[in-house]
């Protein structure tokens, strides 16, 4: 029986000796989190996500490594990012740099701790405040933004009601406007102010007053990310309404023109000197035109009238020729271009290939083709105006093959005559080199649109044709002189 007894006894004290040493073994882990100094909120963006937490730590196994994690208000863990290799302050501290999740959903009740490989955590850390939870957001937008087209002026009737929203003008490009980002939220403000409830990029707006928004980070907010003020005033005449030039007015008128912006409302209605535009019926107009814009706006139960005298500190410029003009056999004309343009320049083109040394406001046309001349103002305002016109000849030979062609001359064309202009005639062109130029049949032959010949500087080219009609073949040579 003392034997039995003392056996129990030796199995007890082993027993309880082996939950002792674990359970010692297992508590002699420590982590204690250091005070976050000078850090009382993570305001995290794509400008800055660098932070340090650093902590001690006792009995952990070699190879052990840690993470910061972050808790929500339900103590889920978030994982951070580390950022480089921890830093070791001594044997049994450490410094880790982390970022937090680019998709962190912000809160102002965020915890923080430290978890090693081995599965221990730590308590939470405390910021600069003493708090264990603070405030953490990441910023996915943080630059200043527009609401009401960039307008600083929108105008309401009495009884009515005007929206105002976050800018978009380039929704496939996401940093140019926080409206590419559904998840944000916004502070509406009125007279410095804010507006209770209203979290969305629109706000509709029934109360005259002054108006922007501000991206909600909670504590993070930033009065940098914030929109332009919009005046809010109440229309009952003409005098709500105004009209902007993006290019100021006078304009320079070049490019795409100046875009011509209204007072925000519900629907516009446009008129250039008293004739509605067709077409125009939105907030913006553009032209490169001068004159007396003039547009409506329906502000929901009444409406205004707003107007501008535009005008260009461009330049104007006219052409003594018209069109299309057909010269005779060895006839020229010269076309003038008249312009009050400062230090004008000028470029002629025929065929749209520039005419070397033709820079002044005429130039003597001496052979067919298409023409344009080009006017620029260099200095000042730098625009250009162009005039396009049309050199004729008489009609080519029509039984004769001709087998020489001048350049210099008012038709430097190649032709057949008309008789070999069908379907029935093989029409074939041969450069000395043995190279195909035109093979086809005739009625598909243009002189100009198929012209072969080539500018060339000393020996004259010579090509080859072939004619295959019903009345026989035709063979010669053609030789193109300067």
């Amino acid at each position: 029986m003392i034997q039995k007894t003392t056996l129990s006894l030796i199995r007890f004290f082993l027993f309880f000796s082996i939950f002792l040493c674990t359970k010692t073994n297992t508590h002699a882990q420590t982590i204690v989190p250091q005070q976050l100094d000078g850090l009382e909120k993570l305001c995290a963006g794509s400008s800055f996500n660098e932070f340090y937490a650093t902590f001690s730590y006792v009995n952990f196994p070699a190879g052990t490594t840690f993470v910061i994690e972050l808790l929500d208000n339900a103590n889920t863990p978030i994982s951070t990012t580390l950022l480089g290799t921890p830093v070791d302050v001594s044997a049994t501290q450490q410094t880790i740099k982390f970022a937090v999740p680019v998709n962190l959903t912000g809160s102002e009740t965020y915890g923080m701790r430290v978890k090693s490989s081995t599965g221990f955590t730590s308590t939470r850390f405390k910021n600069s405040l003493g708090a264990t939870s603070f405030p953490a957001y990441y910023k996915e937008y943080e630059s200043k933004f527009s609401i009401n087209n960039k307008g600083i002026n929108a105008a309401i009737c009495s009884s009515g009601s005007i929206t105002l929203s976050v800018d978009n003008d380039t929704p496939t490009i996401p940093a140019s406007s926080p409206a590419n980002y559904p998840n944000l939220k916004y502070k509406w403000y009125k007279d410095n102010i804010v507006i209770t409830g209203q979290t969305s990029k629109t706000l509709t707006v029934n109360a005259v007053g002054d108006y922007f928004v501000v991206i909600d980070y909670g504590a993070c907010s930033d009065v940098n990310i914030s929109s332009n003020h919009v005046n809010v005033v109440s229309s009952s005449s003409g005098s709500a309404t105004t009209v902007t030039s993006s290019l100021g007015n006078p304009f320079c008128a070049n490019g795409t023109g100046t875009v011509l912006t209204a007072t925000s409302g519900n629907s516009y209605i446009w008129r250039k000197d008293g004739t509605v535009i067709n077409g125009a019926t939105t907030r913006n107009y553009t032209t490169n035109e001068s004159g007396t814009y003039t547009v409506e706006v329906d502000f929901g139960g009444c409406k205004a009238t707003g107007s501008i005298n535009l005008s260009s500190n461009g330049f104007n410029a006219s052409i003594d020729v018209a069109d299309e003009v057909k010269l005779d056999e060895g006839e020229t004309i010269t076309v003038s271009v008249t312009t009050d343009a400062t230090s004008p320049t000028y470029e002629w083109f025929l065929n749209e290939n520039l005419i070397t040394g033709a820079t002044s406001n005429s130039y003597l046309v001496a052979a067919v083709g298409n023409y344009k001349v080009k006017i620029s103002q260099v200095s000042g305002c730098i625009a250009t105006k162009e005039f396009l016109f049309k050199i004729t000849g008489p009609a080519p030979p029509t039984t004769v093959i001709p087998n020489i062609v001048s350049l210099s001359g008012s038709y430097p064309y190649w032709n057949i005559p008309d008789v070999y202009k069908n379907a029935n005639t093989k029409l074939m062109i041969i450069s000395s080199n043995g190279e195909m130029m035109f093979n086809d049949v005739g009625s598909n032959y243009d002189p100009q649109v198929n012209s072969f010949i080539k500018d060339f500087k000393n020996v004259n080219p010579v090509y080859y044709y072939v004619i295959q009609s019903d009345t026989g073949e035709k063979k010669g040579s053609i030789t193109v002189i300067k």
